[in-house]
């Protein structure tokens, strides 16, 4: 049984409800449940750099999760694993790592040069170190204020903002033309509400889709 922490943001948590759902296909039935988290609360302990405090945070909802008969956590955000290696220390559950996911759908690509579009604390902290032979190229400062503010809106509002789409994808064009990357990773999964992977103008990685690809691996 999937236990999925919920809330952050609830866009997110839809996202891989929905997606969850159509992974087991027509008549597989699916065991899931879910708890809510606050997008406030794990933005207070990442600003702080508080790693075991938001560990402890989240470890909570996933001993709710096991009382209700999960198996198996997921963290549907990328922020939150900030403190994955700490939450995996005292989670009462396996937890699904969305960094090790992306990591290894990233070498199954052979990609060499890639950036984030995300928060600050995972664009400025490259994904917490956790991507593995491929070079991670920082937009610049001006630019990293811009993606963070977009995705908190995104995040906080559940509601994709045209001019922003139009801008980030704008500025993806850049930095593969200034910078020579290979790939936008959109390291946040409210992105994945904004940029249909079907339809998306620029080469990328879902981190949502490497995840959930993941937690049905897992699951199965």
């Amino acid at each position: 049984m999937i236990g999925l922490v919920g809330g952050l943001g609830v866009g997110a948590t839809i996202h891989y409800y929905r997606e969850l759902a159509a992974a087991h296909g027509a008549g597989q039935p699916m065991d899931l449940v879910m708890s809510h988290a606050s997008v406030a609360r794990i933005t207070e302990f990442t600003s702080k750099g508080d790693r075991n405090g938001l560990a402890a945070y989240l470890a909570g909802f996933l001993l709710q999760l096991q009382k209700a008969g999960a198996t198996i956590g997921v963290v549907p955000a990328v922020t939150p694993h900030f403190c994955i290696e700490e939450l995996i220390a005292i989670a009462p559950i396996p937890v699904v790592d969305i960094t090790r996911a992306v990591s290894d759908h990233i070498q199954e690509r052979r990609l060499s040069k890639v950036t984030l579009f995300g928060t600050r604390f995972v664009i400025e902290s490259d994904l917490y170190g956790r991507l593995r032979g491929v070079q991670l190229v920082r937009p610049q400062a001006r630019e990293i204020d811009f993606i963070h503010d977009a995705y908190n809106q995104l995040a906080l509002t559940g509601v994709s903002n045209a001019e922003h789409r139009d801008r980030l994808i704008a500025l993806a064009e850049t930095l593969r033309s200034r910078d020579g990357v290979e790939a936008i990773v959109l390291a946040g999964t409210d992105f994945a509400t904004m940029f249909d992977e079907h339809a998306t103008p620029f080469p990328h990685v879902n981190c949502a889709r490497a995840h959930i690809n993941a937690i049905m691996r897992a699951a199965r």
